[in-house]
């Protein structure tokens, strides 16, 4: 299978091999600590820590102590970086004999940290267990490809292949000269995929000037899913390098061109291996009970989907991004979407979190919508049928401080998340929302100065 792998270039001649134990932060950015693999011992021995502190810290990388009280007001304690070992992958951008392994933060008295997104969806996973229900689920990326001028520019731009002087050559959806044109780029993400075991599927060029989706093959573990996605966005991101460009999860880098999202699919297995949402075989009012929990708590949740400024710009009217609550079957507007209402492949497909997520949180708020679903008898009320406008159905919001808002005052947030990360994320959002609106902008000296 290494035989299958370009060459790992920018990798010094006989560079040692190396393994790296990662955490997922709250922005779903990796941090964690590079070892020598005949150090590799430590790592499996639990011996390897980061401050606990680590799991707090936002999109710029300040732990926020002034408000989270969590670093150096209480001497910012080591927790214990835990890996697990079915996260255990290839590194094939990295010397020869490389790996990377996925870890769970723990406390040092062994409890898993209430800061940790991979704890947190194993802790509501626990909750299907106890019900003797499995998760069945399978995500979608999307994101673009750009050159990689993009720091001294300050602005991305399409790769060259995909320009004509200086111009895009036009909308690419499903367009295989656009994926030939970067077949090169394409070729080495799926390498690396097989080489880390990755149940990648299907290559998709989407809309936008370089934008592209990869499916992920459904996984009967929800945490497994988690982390494919999680390493999937490294892998187009080392990708990316190699070929002199960047891969971009930002929801919306242009403008003018369509957002990027992250759509998920889920079915739940009962004890004997049945779809229980197969409206013709199992019970036909699950499918849209299901539904209705997860559209119920859709704005309390809604700043995981869209968790900075620019997810927001995503939701726009005319786009396949939702802006509405609402639902349907087999179409690709709604918010939460039926492909398939019978047989073992019944599902449902949530579409609006973007490309920006946090996978690991993005389970958990869809998952404990379903468990709503499964608990209670709920009504999603019509589905939305194609061409035809939603009726009495509440909206999204399109405000960054609004979500804060509502996150922060949920009652579900706080029994699916834990109240202490309720408030963490909160708290530390609000902090990013309000930075934002005290930055003036260019757009704002381009309007108003000239004129005010």
């Amino acid at each position: 299978m290494t035989n299958d792998i370009p060459a790992r270039t920018n990798v010094p001649a006989n560079a040692p091999p190396r393994i790296e134990i990662l955490l997922v932060g709250m922005n779903g950015d990796l941090r964690g600590k590079q070892i020598p693999l005949e150090a590799e011992k430590k790592v499996w021995d639990g011996t390897v820590r980061l401050p606990s502190s680590t799991q707090s810290l936002d999109i710029w990388g300040d732990d926020n102590d002034d408000i989270t009280g969590l670093s150096l007001s209480v001497g910012d304690p080591d927790g214990e970086c835990v890996p697990d070992r079915r996260s255990l992958a290839a590194m094939p951008w990295a010397p020869t004999g490389s790996k990377q392994v996925l870890a769970t933060m723990h406390e040092l008295d062994g409890t898993p940290s209430f800061m940790c997104p991979r704890a947190i969806l194993s802790n509501l996973l626990k909750r299907f267990e106890e019900r003797g229900l499995t998760p069945v689920v399978a995500t979608e990326l999307e994101f673009y490809v750009v050159q990689d001028d993009w720091r001294t520019t300050g602005k991305p731009r399409p790769p060259e292949r995909l320009m004509y002087r200086d111009q895009p050559n036009g909308f690419q959806l499903y367009d295989m000269s656009a994926v030939d044109a970067l077949d090169d780029y394409l070729q080495t993400v799926r390498a690396y995929a097989r080489e880390m075991e990755l149940p990648a599927d299907a290559t998709t060029a989407e809309f936008g000037h370089g934008q592209f989706e990869i499916n992920l093959l459904h996984r009967p573990d929800a945490l497994a899913a988690a982390d494919d996605c999680i390493y999937l966005k490294r892998v187009v991101e080392q990708a990316a390098r190699r070929h002199g460009l960047k891969s971009t999860c930002m929801a919306k880098p242009y403008a003018d061109q369509a957002g990027s999202g992250l759509h998920v699919h889920a079915s739940i297995l009962d004890r004997d291996g049945r779809n229980i949402l197969d409206a013709k075989g199992g019970d036909p009012a699950k499918l849209k009970s299901v539904t209705a929990g997860m559209l119920k708590t859709m704005r309390e949740a809604q700043l995981i989907f869209a968790p900075f400024a620019n997810s927001y710009r995503r939701f726009q009217p005319g786009s396949f991004a939702p802006v509405d609550i609402d639902w349907g079957f087999g179409h690709r507007g709604t918010a939460i979407r039926i492909p398939d209402k019978d047989g073992p492949a019944a599902r449902v497909e949530h579409r609006v979190a973007g490309a920006d997520v946090n996978p690991y949180l993005l389970l958990t708020a869809i998952l404990g919508g379903i468990l709503l679903g499964l608990d209670d008898d709920l009504d999603p009320g019509p589905a939305t049928e194609p061409g035809k406008d939603p009726i009495g159905v509440p909206r999204l919001t399109h405000d960054f401080l609004t979500a804060v808002d509502e996150f922060s005052a949920s009652p579900f947030i706080a029994d699916v998340f834990g109240e202490p990360y309720r408030k963490l994320y909160g708290d530390t959002k609000r902090k990013e929302a309000i930075t934002y609106l005290r930055t003036v902008s260019d757009f704002d000296y381009q309007t108003y100065l000239p004129r005010i």
